[in-house]
């Protein structure tokens, strides 16, 4: 394992998993009729503004714990980053965070007006059902893999998952939270698509209950920390750096755990998740290798 460790380029991986992710969405993702073509331009701008694909790559490394036909696969991560985009939409929105910079760039509804980066939101977010469920797309998954697919796909996105999450993350601005609150918003907000994403490669790979519980279990651990580390960030770094504007939580007052804890202690706690997470990881040997790799760069990046 040790040589294996010494090769594995966690960037040059997960650009490889983007790059398929991304090619199969520019051919999918077109418009179908003249009359929604300023629709679909604001969706393909969002969705290629040049995110870093993370949640892609966790899907195909779960499922390599697994199966290795990561063909099948590809459908099922690019619907979770059509989602993923379709939330950054929203949020960046006058009425949520009121955000004008995401990676860099003008926010959609700088560009193209806020009732169409609604529109495309919300076109993002069922086009992502669409490909999880079409017989089509999807020919050597089963009916049965697909519903337990889009139902817990429905489950960690919805009320009881990131919606649920952003609402709580709502009303708490302004300093209206407490360390139970946080960590709520930061579960479900951030932490419950992440943890989906590797109880779908669990999923998609046939895994018995025990692995698909293994997956969550490490997917809620990063998906935490990699929250925490977001919220350090926001407050040491630039907005050149991050590609958003930086110290928004604190303007905000927004529900953060550096305003619980401080810098350092969020630091611990996110390291202990991590930790946490490559336990869960023992029993899988070198295949859960990418994963733990992954769980390094969730740690130690800078945007």
């Amino acid at each position: 394992m040790r040589s294996l460790q010494m090769n594995f380029n966690i960037k040059n991986y997960i650009n490889f998993w983007a790059k398929k992710v991304d090619s199969w969405l520019d051919s999918y993702l077109i418009s179908t009729d003249p009359h929604i073509n300023g629709l679909t331009d604001s969706m393909r701008y969002s969705v290629f503004a040049g995110g870093k694909r993370l949640r892609p790559a966790l899907i195909y490394s779960s499922f390599g714990v697994f199966d290795g036909y990561f063909d099948k696969v590809t459908p099922f991560a690019a619907a979770v980053e059509l989602l993923h985009t379709y939330s950054l939409i929203h949020d960046d929105l006058p009425a949520m965070d009121d955000d004008d910079l995401r990676r860099g760039k003008p926010t959609n509804h700088v560009v193209f007006g806020e009732g169409v980066a609604i529109l495309a939101g919300d076109a993002l977010l069922t086009k992502s059902f669409e490909i999880m469920t079409s017989r089509e797309l999807n020919p050597d998954v089963e009916p049965e893999i697909m519903l337990e697919a889009a139902n817990k796909f429905a489950i960690a996105t919805g009320d009881r998952g990131m919606v649920g999450g952003q609402f709580a993350d709502l009303k708490a601005e302004g300093g209206n939270f407490d360390e139970n609150t946080v960590a709520f918003i930061h579960m479900n907000k951030t932490s419950a698509l992440i943890a989906y994403c590797l109880e779908l490669g669990a999923i998609l790979g046939y895994a018995d209950e025990k692995g698909k519980k293994d997956m969550l279990l490490f997917g809620k651990n990063i998906g935490l920390a990699f929250q925490i580390v977001d919220d350090i960030l926001d407050l040491t770094s630039t907005s050149e750096e991050l590609g958003k504007n930086a110290k928004s939580d604190l303007k905000k007052d927004k529900a953060t755990y550096p305003a619980i804890f401080g810098i350092e202690k969020s630091k611990r706690i996110a390291d202990d998740l991590i930790n946490t997470a490559f336990s869960i990881l023992d029993n899988y040997g070198e295949a859960a290798l990418p994963l733990k790799e992954l769980a390094k760069f969730v740690i130690q990046r800078s945007n």
